[in-house]
């Protein structure tokens, strides 16, 4: 397993932006795809940005054009810019480690909470 610790979130208003942060450790990290996750209260978690091996970029219909996920395989970080955020981007946000096939490898950590006021 690899230990994976979100950071970044917080309160900010609607329009405004903010940037996420996944740390790992215990794993060499550039053989996996990335991908950040969100859950709000009463809905399942989502996929909402994935980065591949080969740095190939995808994203949720809700969050294109306003999410940017990156990483830094030296830092073994992962990295979510989320721009023009709005009340409906509040979720706890979480990464992971993805398969092949876009499933997730590791325990869900805390994850960061992230909250958009109108």
């Amino acid at each position: 397993q690899v230990q994976l610790v979100e950071s970044g979130g917080g309160l900010v208003q609607a329009g405004g932006s903010l940037r996420l942060s996944c740390a790992a450790s215990g794993s060499i990290f550039s053989i996996n795809a990335m991908g950040w996750y969100r859950q709000a209260p009463g809905k399942q978690r989502e996929l909402v940005a994935a980065i591949t091996i080969g740095g190939t970029l995808n994203y949720a219909d809700s969050v294109k054009g306003r999410f940017t996920i990156s990483r830094d395989n030296a830092k073994k970080t992962v990295y979510l810019e989320m721009n023009s955020l709005k009340p409906e981007d509040t979720a706890v946000y979480y990464c992971n480690r993805l398969t092949p096939s876009g499933r997730p490898v590791d325990s869900w950590g805390q994850g960061t909470q992230v909250t958009v006021s109108s």
